[in-house]
């Protein structure tokens, strides 16, 4: 019991800004710290949910409550996979080979194309979520969950692309069999609040999501020789505004 509550700290102190109890992390509380990164997802689609509540009770425009909304997912995770999202966005946009790319990803510097992404992501995002339904805010958390849970699957499934890094960490140091069942079960639990929520449009977003997962391990592999922790971190943002978009989009053609 000690070790897993060690490894909910571990996870939570690895991939949000929560504030958790200071240990030291060992190859024993690790071993399934990645079990409990969709958890962190639960929370972002409780706050959204309740912020988005709240907010449509005051006097607060539709403008300050997107962006309330939008950034309520980058404070929680501290912008952890918003920079590996831009750091990958430098190294496929380089044109280099492959180890150029893999060096660009560890290269702190932000470079005019991860800039670029990030202006057109939350221009994009905002717009998704401008005017947003309630039903719809009740699909998109469970995004926050599925991509994460995803996400994790790859880490415990994918091969590293280097030998170092946070993403070889948590893979060596997790069980892997028992991690990746945690993981499916998260990902069935999402599907079926999807169909639950919405039968069509939930179906559809599961679907979409695993099109997107494939593609990840395709782009991961092609152009980076496999995954790595920026690689993960796009994954995760590039899951929430697809998602998004396509739910957005969805419930305007369906409805």
């Amino acid at each position: 019991m000690k070790n897993i509550l060690q490894s909910i700290i571990v996870s939570f102190a690895m991939y949000s800004k929560i504030p958790m109890p200071r240990i030291e992390w060992t190859k024993e509380n690790m071993r399934y710290a990645m079990s409990f990164f969709p958890l962190i997802g639960v929370v972002i689609g409780v706050l959204v949910y309740l912020a988005n509540l709240l907010l449509l009770k005051t006097d607060i425009n539709n403008v300050l409550r997107t962006a309330i909304l939008i950034l309520i997912p980058v404070v929680v995770s501290g912008g952890i996979h918003l920079d590996g999202l831009l750091d990958t966005a430098d190294g496929i946009s380089s044109y280099q080979d492959m180890e150029k790319r893999l060096e660009i990803l560890k290269d702190s510097n932000s470079g005019a194309f991860a800039i670029i992404t990030c202006v057109c992501y939350f221009i994009l995002d905002f717009a998704v979520w401008y005017d947003i339904k309630l039903k719809c805010i009740l699909l998109l958390t469970v995004s926050f969950v599925l991509s994460r849970a995803l996400s994790g699957l790859a880490v415990v499934t994918f091969k590293c692309a280097k030998n170092s890094g946070l993403v070889h960490t948590f893979s060596d140091s997790a069980q892997k069999k028992n991690v990746a069942i945690t993981m499916i079960i998260y990902i069935i639990a999402c599907l079926g609040l999807l169909i639950w929520l919405d039968p069509l449009v939930g179906t559809l977003e599961f679907i979409i999501e695993l099109l997107f997962y494939g593609y990840y391990r395709h782009m991961s592999y092609s152009k980076f020789g496999r995954i790595t922790g920026d690689l993960a971190g796009f994954f995760v943002q590039m899951s929430e505004l697809i998602m998004a978009l396509w739910v957005v989009i969805a419930v305007t053609i369906f409805r």
